[in-house]
């Protein structure tokens, strides 16, 4: 893209914001627009330092004020970096893609958070850090339509990209994304470890945002009794309710007793996901039966690597809008042609206004009894635990895909049509795998 083209495309928006806080002060400069992108061509020349989980630990362990110090900085400076090669992904799209509901707005959103890291001041103390940890809280915050957002302006952009390049930007969108949270996210987590002086308890050992011991069928029996614990609201094809015949059973089988070193948030999320569409997949296959045959999770722990295999019988992925199972993990229509549903445009809307941040968290609410809003003093929300109604808007398949290769791991549907899916996830264990960012 030329100087020009991105100068000019830049000022629209920048004119744009101004205009809407503002109608009495002027416009700014092109002078002003070729020196905003003149530090955003600085910072997108330089490399991003992809880390390994084994890096991250090693470095948060016996955490003290001179490598938290140190951390911060670290993130204050890595960040600017990470999010420039993504503005200048975004300057890069058709302008009929820019000017898309939902992608100008995560541009805007992206620019005011590069701006934001680049001014910011060295940290120098705890205090200073403190500060910093509020700011990097408060734009996680922000950034919180930033998946919902995308998807909206890329769905409706589709007709307009070709599928490889659709889901090649989609992909080192979502991918930076999650690699900007984990260093935030992680830097948080050490600052609160050390302004406690907590330590993680031996049977859930843990540095930062990383258990090195993370126990996978204990992961897996979570997941399931959240799911199992959610109120029964399944509708067959046509949006009808179904009657109450209670859930699949969920047989976890192999090496049971594996742990590993990784994110638990991602791993739990990946696995919620991927039991969430067996247990519908399976209710709504056998509707008519007198009994639901279980879903089976098996681990198997190799050398380098751990895998996990979900099998159900909910019928297969078999769909004439589907033509392969991996197009389910694509943004394009040509690929996946329920990205342009208008009830799936419609949920995505209403996703973007509320944020989606891809946890298992924001999908648990405590259920509103009469007596909790009586005394919600005494709540216990892990007793009260509920699934929150959850749209589908068509993210859990893909943002379960960006997760398992992130660090370098891969998910694989096989659709046996006719009986049900094969889903296998394969996570490496070793933690020495670097980041999956691609510049």
């Amino acid at each position: 893209m030329s100087w020009r083209f991105r100068n000019s495309w830049h000022a629209s928006v920048c004119a744009r914001n101004l205009s809407r806080h503002s109608s009495s002060q002027a416009q700014p400069s092109a002078a002003l627009h070729f020196y905003q992108n003149r530090q955003l061509e600085l910072y997108a020349a330089k490399e991003a330092n992809r880390l390994s989980l084994r890096q991250l630990v090693f470095f948060g362990r016996s955490m003290d004020e001179e490598k938290l110090i140190k951390s911060a900085n670290y993130v204050r400076t890595e960040l600017p970096v990470r999010i420039a090669h993504r503005l200048r992904d975004l300057q890069a799209l058709p302008y009929v893609v820019v000017t898309q509901e939902g992608v100008a707005q995560v541009y805007e959103l992206y620019w005011s958070a590069f701006e934001k890291f680049r001014r910011y001041p060295q940290v120098t103390t705890l205090e200073e850090n403190e500060a910093f940890c509020e700011f990097l809280e408060s734009i996680l915050d922000e950034h919180a339509p930033v998946i919902p957002s995308l998807s909206l302006g890329l769905s409706l952009s589709s007709p307009h990209l070709p599928p490889d390049s659709l889901d090649g930007f989609m992909r080192r969108m979502l991918v930076s994304r999650i690699s900007r949270r984990v260093l935030a996210e992680h830097h948080l987590a050490l600052s609160k470890s050390l302004g406690t002086n907590s330590l993680s308890l031996p049977e859930d050992p843990h540095v930062g945002i990383i258990y090195t011991a993370l126990n996978l069928k204990h992961s897996i029996d979570k997941c399931v009794a959240l799911l199992h614990g959610r109120s029964y609201d399944m509708e067959d094809e046509i949006g009808e309710s179904m009657p109450n015949r209670g859930w699949p059973e969920v047989i976890v089988d192999g090496h049971i007793d594996t742990k590993f070193s990784y994110i638990r948030e991602h791993l739990e999320y990946i696995i919620f996901e991927l039991l969430k569409n067996a247990i519908t997949a399976t209710g709504l296959n056998h509707r008519s039966s007198s009994s639901i045959p279980p879903i089976r999770a098996t681990i198997v722990a190799g050398e380098n690597d751990v895998g996990v295999r979900i099998s159900d019988q909910g019928g297969g992925l078999s769909s004439a809008r589907i033509k392969s199972p991996s197009d389910l993990f694509s943004f394009s229509h040509i690929r996946n042609a329920t990205r342009m549903d208008d009830t799936r445009l419609g949920a995505l809307r209403s996703a973007s206004s509320r944020g989606v941040k891809a946890t298992v968290a924001e999908q648990i609410r405590p259920l509103r009894t009469e007596q909790s809003n009586v005394n919600s003093n005494n709540k216990d929300p892990e007793r009260e635990a509920g699934i929150a109604p959850h749209p589908r808007i068509g993210l859990g398949l893909p943002m379960s895909n960006i997760f398992t290769t992130y660090f370098g791991g891969t998910l694989e549907l096989v659709s046996l049509d006719g009986w049900g899916t094969d889903v296998y996830v394969r996570l490496p264990k070793l933690g020495t795998n670097l980041e999956g960012i691609e510049l």
